[in-house]
């Protein structure tokens, strides 16, 4: 089950809290998603450093329903075995996924079939973001010297790419418990995490990227540049 930690999954999260044993100095604020994989995994590293510490349980930082993302891009997927007989057919079944992983995910993000998910991308998207002003309302709040977030998603590493210092920044003045600046990074990168997901994803992140000239603004098709009233605004 996707769900469900495996035996090697259990000794990460074992191997997890040993370290955050060594690097923290006292009980942190923990949040874990709702779903059994957050759960396990806050419960096996907290186990191993500070067993005391409540789980905060916030839905919000679930991961999204890959599975029905992926059976909306290819209906195989709804027949577990009938993939696996085709995915060992191929030359280069890890090859082979990752197309199907990236078709699936362009479809979900594209715009034109946001009707028919349970969860759209856009909804996606404003989950996480509910979820993220959550916490930073929690740490104010409560001022704890550390925070651990156990969830799943890519949110938050699409922006930590894009804007490396004022992520940096934020993480490490909020390490350092001054959660107000820390909360005023958070909301100057809100809106441009918003913008770069405006019009789907890989689009916004790489014309950001483009624009600290890092990489090239090339999208393969059917993928498609972000338009211009955008561009000028992620500008």
């Amino acid at each position: 089950s996707y769900d469900k930690l495996s035996p090697n999954g259990e000794l990460q999260a074992k191997l997890l809290g040993q370290y955050l044993d060594k690097i923290l100095k006292e009980e942190p604020y923990v949040v874990a998603g709702s779903m059994l994989r957050h759960q396990q995994t806050a419960s096996f590293a907290l186990a191993e450093s500070f067993s005391d510490a409540q789980i905060v349980t916030d839905h919000h930082w679930n991961e999204f329903n890959h599975q029905q993302v992926f059976a909306q891009y290819d209906p195989r997927f709804n027949q577990p075995h009938l993939l696996k007989q085709d995915v060992a057919k191929e030359k280069s079944p890890r090859a082979y996924l990752a197309k199907i992983f990236e078709g699936a995910i362009d479809r979900w993000t594209g715009g034109e079939y946001h009707h028919e998910y349970d969860e759209s991308w856009p909804d996606f998207k404003n989950r996480v973001e509910t979820a993220l002003q959550n916490l930073c309302d929690e740490l104010v709040k409560t001022k704890p010297r550390y925070a651990i977030v156990f969830t799943s998603g890519g949110v938050i590493s699409v922006v930590a790419n894009a804007l490396p210092k004022d992520f940096s920044n934020m993480v490490n003045l909020a390490l350092s418990g001054k959660f107000n600046e820390a909360k005023e990074i958070h909301y100057k990168m809100l809106e441009f995490t918003r913008l770069i997901f405006a019009e789907g994803s890989p689009a916004g992140v790489k014309c950001a990227l483009n624009k600290l000239n890092i990489i090239e603004n090339y999208l393969r098709l059917p993928l498609v540049p972000v338009s211009s009233e955008l561009d000028v605004k992620i500008e």
